[in-house]
């Protein structure tokens, strides 16, 4: 069972891989269009950084949270977020597919359909805001002494990765919907966009409402709200260091119902 598992894995890893290198072959066809991308990327990034500066250069912190740990917060989100519209942006762009008929195209391949609609859009430009956030984080983490113990640089990394886990669970949930209506964007936007501006923020400092919608229907605050008052000395609850574990176990659901919706899809044209 287990060598089946490593067998399949490993093909998959494979085709992955063979995905991300025709993107940056064709992608490194325009090198000029690729840099000037990047440029972009990175101004805009730094609209959302520059703007929690320029607020606390008029307050000194944020219902008791300061700079550096804001910082950190957003650095967890944009991450997550910004790795998912790189490395899964055929899955966020997923309606297109349904529109001009490049989804039915991929139903004839033998191949797993949720690999191949991942891999259909690699967007490197978007490494700019990756690599942006990573460099915030580290600064972050610098500024706030950490005292660190295993527990929490395993909090930290659970955190990182239920943070791409929850991004795309939510692009699955909208593509999932677009088997319904075809077009799915506004309410993926809902969800991501409006998600990541508030989850940017520790959730607590929100309407306790917002607290809970955003716990128990879209778990953000299992992300970087829970974990992050653990990993910053807020809290000495050694279990919030681990509710992301909670996120990953979200991503069952929403591959189920991508699955079954793929199954009963009817071509747009039919």
């Amino acid at each position: 069972m287990c060598l089946f598992f490593y067998t399949c894995m490993g093909e998959i890893m494979k085709i992955y891989l063979d995905y991300l290198k025709l993107h940056l072959k064709s992608i490194l066809e325009y090198k000029l269009s690729f840099i000037l991308s990047l440029c972009s990327q990175v101004l805009v990034f730094f609209t959302y950084y520059f703007l929690i500066i320029t607020m606390f250069q008029k307050f000194s912190n944020l219902q008791g949270y300061n700079l550096y740990e804001i910082l950190l917060t957003f650095s967890i989100i944009h991450f997550g977020f910004s790795m998912n519209e790189t490395f899964a942006r055929g899955i966020d762009q997923f309606d297109s597919l349904i529109v001009d008929g490049s989804f039915d195209r991929l139903l004839l391949r033998p191949r797993n359909i949720l690999l191949q609609v991942v891999g259909y859009q690699i967007d490197y430009t978007k490494l700019a805001r990756v690599i942006q956030s990573i460099i915030i984080m580290i600064i972050s983490l610098i500024k706030l002494e950490i005292e660190w113990s295993i527990l929490k640089v395993i909090t930290l990394i659970l955190m990182l990765f239920s943070s791409i886990a929850i991004f795309f669970g939510i692009f699955l949930l909208a593509a999932s919907y677009c088997f319904l209506t075809v077009q799915g964007l506004e309410v993926r936007n809902v969800f991501t966009d409006g998600g990541k501006n508030i989850a940017q923020y520790p959730i607590g400092i929100f309407n306790k409402y917002f607290v809970k919608i955003f716990t128990y229907i879209i778990p953000y605050a299992c992300v970087n709200y829970y974990p992050l008052m653990y990993f910053i000395g807020k809290s000495d609850n050694v279990l919030y260091g681990f509710l992301p574990i909670i996120v990953l176990i979200y991503l069952i659901p929403c591959f189920l119902i991508f699955n079954k919706g793929s199954k009963n899809y009817l071509s747009t044209g039919s």
